[in-house]
């Protein structure tokens, strides 16, 4: 008699592997599932990665060795590897409309360093976005490799509209004809006029690279404008607004394809990581859905309404808005410096970051701003209802002075409108 194959457990907590083989870890990771599912995750660089890229970043593939790209790997066995990598460079093709990518780089910094090697030499003069601005430290800050072996040139916002001014811009590139000029941030609430990005490029002949690490999701989405036709190379974390795993892509136009390969490996590292590899295509397949394209334009719509209802509370912000996912917070106008309030924010349930705001007095270790993204609670299903209600929570603790029993009271709101919008 023939009796049906049994049916294997789902591992649980006390069943899984990783709690048999160490318990330790397995109830740190225990705790931070519970941290990201009862608190207010307002991270602009953070987001929750489906439950399908997660199962491809822990999968199988991760065994595999893989330097070198498709079809010219230095080792064997690659055979499915190198179908995962090529479906993963298609669908950013498909997606971003790039004529060449390659989804090798680890994370954003290297990508970004990539195009360092792959156009500059030693000494080569960059034009890119001051850190206490709203760039990244890998645009020229003096703690990047970046600021070290490259002479940096910074452009900022305009003291009077808190704006990029493209006409400046122009001048400091007209004045040292920098090789890389590089356009993208990671605090600035604007969109980028990438047109004039690129005829600035285009006067000094420069290379233009765009770094939309933090937009890319609404760039996939359609919420933002994309760099694609403008810049001659394009970098982008998948993780953020793209809600992917931790890794990067760059895309460029094909008579760079070789530099940039080149760069990337051997330039900067060895092999892949192929389970991010495989995660990365899952990320770019769901930003291929149409639903996706609703997830961005509510990030932008999520954002504006926090931003108006902090502004409603006489709170500062850097540019006076958003057009993207994050805003800036500028707190010198209500006595109060970001790293306590930060911290005061985490204890009642919102989780946010301190950050440095334009011409800040403070030290970066406890600078003046507040950074806030919509990204993650965007992902969890909040709309602007529940975003004017952070603003109202954020209003609260300040004007309590951080009151202890104020905190307490909103933790108990917080986790209670977390318990209705299940994580991933």
């Amino acid at each position: 008699m023939n009796h049906p194959a049994a049916v294997p457990a789902i591992p649980t907590l006390a069943t899984s592997p990783l709690t048999r083989t160490d318990p330790q870890l397995a109830a740190l990771l225990a705790e931070e599932e519970a941290r990201q599912r009862f608190k207010i995750r307002l991270i602009a660089s953070e987001n929750y990665a489906s439950s399908a890229v997660r199962e491809a970043s822990s999968s199988v593939i991760t065994n595999q060795y893989s330097e070198g790209y498709p079809g010219a790997r230095y080792y064997e066995g690659q055979q499915i590897v190198d179908q995962v990598e090529r479906l993963a460079i298609a669908r950013a093709k498909a997606l971003f409309g790039a004529e060449h990518v390659n989804v090798q780089a680890h994370s954003g910094s290297p990508a970004n360093l990539a195009v360092y090697l792959a156009f500059l030499k030693p000494g080569d003069t960059v034009l890119g976005m001051q850190l206490a601005h709203g760039g990244h430290l890998t645009h020229g800050s003096k703690a990047s490799i970046t600021g070290k072996y490259w002479n940096i040139v910074s452009y900022g916002l305009d003291p009077q509209t808190k704006l990029l001014d493209y006409a400046s811009i122009r001048e400091l590139a007209l004045q040292h004809k920098p090789r890389l000029i590089i356009a993208g941030h990671s605090a600035y609430p604007r969109q980028l006029d990438f047109a004039a990005f690129r005829a600035i490029a285009d006067e000094v002949g420069a290379i233009l690279m765009v770094d939309m690490a933090h937009f890319a999701g609404l760039v996939a989405g359609g919420a933002h404008p994309s760099p694609v036709p403008y810049a001659d190379v394009v970098t982008t974390t998948t993780h953020k607004s793209l809600r992917g795993p931790r890794g990067a892509i760059v895309m460029c136009r094909a008579e760079h394809a070789a530099k940039i390969d080149k760069a990337v490996f051997p330039g900067l590292q060895g092999g892949p990581h192929n389970a991010i590899t495989a995660a990365i295509a899952v990320t770019l397949q769901e930003a291929l859905r149409p639903e996706f394209a609703t997830y961005a334009g509510q990030c932008v719509a999520n954002a504006r309404a926090l931003a108006h209802g902090l502004l409603d509370h006489g709170f500062n912000l850097v540019t006076g808005g958003t057009d993207n996912h994050l805003v800036l917070v500028d707190l010198r106008n209500k006595g109060i410096a970001g790293k306590p309030l930060a911290a005061a924010l985490d204890r009642a349930g919102l989780v946010t970051n301190y950050n440095a705001v334009p011409w800040d007095e403070q030290p970066p270790q406890n600078p003046s701003g507040l950074r806030l993204g919509s990204p993650s609670m965007t992902t969890r299903g909040f709309h602007e209802a529940e975003f004017r209600r952070i603003a109202d929570w954020i209003a609260r603790v300040v004007d309590s002075g951080l009151d202890d029993k104020v905190i307490a009271e909103i933790a108990v709101e917080t986790q209670a409108l977390c318990a209705g919008f299940p994580m991933p």
